[in-house]
């Protein structure tokens, strides 16, 4: 069975991010786009203050990033 799911903002999300290697590449609109400059991998945060992200959301990202949760 696969742990569950932390319910975090864009804004702990990104923070933890920055933590793992990414770094902030611009904003467009409410989306914050970073990058890891080590692993070439690009992701793009929707960040809508105070707003939980999606579990499903945070599946794809956790996924794409390759960020295990531990």
């Amino acid at each position: 069975m696969s742990p569950k799911l932390p319910r975090i903002t864009a804004k702990e999300l990104i923070k933890i991010l920055k933590k793992e290697g990414f770094e902030e590449v611009g904003y467009e609109g409410s989306h914050c786009h970073l990058k890891n400059e080590e692993t070439g991998v690009k992701i793009t945060i929707p960040v809508h203050k105070g707003k939980i992200i999606g579990p499903g959301l945070l599946k794809a990202i956790l996924k794409q990033t390759q960020i295990d949760l531990k």
